[in-house]
């Protein structure tokens, strides 16, 4: 890989990093980067983002606990559902294409943004969601979602967090939380069913890591209303990319 090439890669995954740190979701264009920019392939693309989720988790996970943003008590429950639906995702992706998944999650993105947008009165932590079964499903759905996709917990979490009226820090805490387990889990089913680019894993991994710090430290900086606003247009933004996308895709097999 060309030094330009590794540049690029180092300094995206910085400003992906950012996003997953202050508002919990950037990594759906991590992967597209890696297929349409650098021309990896796809399943190798998810495997290699997948890898730097590991520790872009541990470090969000840390820095969102110390400032109690993470209520560990609940988020155990959804780690349960989440890792070992993640290592079935992972195997389930190496010979399932992703493009239908994508479109129903854009679309579900779509509405839970638009539908927090909407609710301009509302309070941030008008409701925690304790049901263990509730959560299990929750990281049940975020397992195999992230696996298949590449997008990392937090693009399945957070809108679902928000849909349910949680508040922005501890849905974005709860991210920070299934992330690191079940980016591992995936990644060890990644090493059985597929191909671990660890080099450019690593690339990833580091400015992930050095973008999440900078994110997650915004993020507790930020008023929690403006942070709600900032979550709910982020996920406007990423429903609409992931779809334009899909279409590009269409026209180009047209």
């Amino acid at each position: 890989m060309e030094l330009s090439t590794v540049l690029l890669l180092g300094g995206f995954s910085i400003f992906v990093g950012v996003l997953i740190g202050g508002v919990g979701i950037g990594g759906v264009l991590l992967v597209p980067v890696l297929t349409y920019v650098l021309g990896l392939e796809i399943h190798v693309a998810i495997a290699a983002a997948m890898f730097g989720y590991i520790f872009i988790g541990i470090i969000g996970a840390t820095i969102y606990a110390r400032h109690g943003s993470i209520q560990w008590s609940t988020a155990l429950w959804m780690i349960a559902g989440a890792t070992p639906a993640a290592f079935l995702g992972s195997m389930v992706a190496s010979f399932v294409p992703a493009q239908g998944l994508e479109l129903i999650i854009s679309l579900f993105i779509l509405l839970a943004g638009f539908n927090a947008l909407r609710r301009r009165a509302a309070v941030d932590g008008e409701r925690d969601i304790t049901n263990p079964l509730a959560l299990i499903a929750i990281g049940v759905v975020t397992g195999v979602g992230s696996a298949l996709t590449g997008t990392g917990g937090p693009l399945f979490v957070v809108p679902i967090m928000v849909s349910l009226k949680v508040a922005a820090h501890a849905a974005i805490g709860f991210s920070q939380a299934v992330q690191a387990p079940l980016a591992s889990l995936a990644t060890v089913g990644n090493f059985l069913y597929g191909t671990v680019d660890i080099f450019v894993g690593g690339i990833i991994a580091i400015g992930l890591v050095f973008g999440g710090i900078i994110g997650a430290k915004l993020a507790h900086v930020v008023s929690p209303s403006v942070l709600k606003r900032l979550v709910a247009w982020v996920l406007v933004a990423v429903g609409v990319f992931i779809i334009v996308r899909l279409l590009l895709n269409l026209n180009l097999f047209a």
